[in-house]
């Protein structure tokens, strides 16, 4: 409370405006906008969204307290990505095996030293861009397993 005039809140409310009240410090007197956007603007059934919104934010920033909520995003971002690799090299490596499987077509005549050159030359590299998909690249992070909202 700033002198003897009560916060934006308690004034909008026309409540008693105590020494301590903890609305204060984020709706001063000079500037009852403020609270009432918050308070007219944001319906009834949106208040619950927002307090919990509120809530995971605070929990995100306890945990990571440089980052918070954008440390959080970040890492489902990387993860996402991860997993989008990972699918386009399995289905990579099913279109591989069903080219391998296929057979020749009739009309196509390939000289045999010549199909030997271009699997040998294809598939020899495949490996290398393969090996990154392996499990140790996971990214394993404690978060993953705790909850933020609590």
């Amino acid at each position: 409370m700033g002198g003897n005039s009560p916060c934006a809140s308690c004034k909008l409310l026309r409540r008693r405006c105590a020494k301590d009240c903890i609305f204060a410090p984020y709706f001063p007197s000079d500037d009852p906008h403020k609270f009432a956007i918050v308070h007219k603007e944001l319906p009834i059934q949106e208040r619950c969204d927002a307090v919990s919104s509120l809530v995971y934010e605070a929990n995100a920033r306890v945990r990571d307290p440089v980052y918070g909520c954008v440390g959080a995003i970040s890492y489902l971002q990387n993860q996402v990505s991860q997993l989008q690799m990972q699918l386009a090299v399995a289905q990579t490596e099913i279109l591989c095996i069903q080219m391998q499987q296929e057979p020749a077509l009739p009309t196509q005549q390939i000289d045999p030293d010549e199909k030997s050159l271009l699997l040998h030359s294809n598939f020899n590299n495949l490996p290398q861009y393969l090996n990154f998909a392996s499990s140790s690249n996971v990214i394993q992070d404690p978060l993953k397993r705790e909850s933020l909202w609590t």
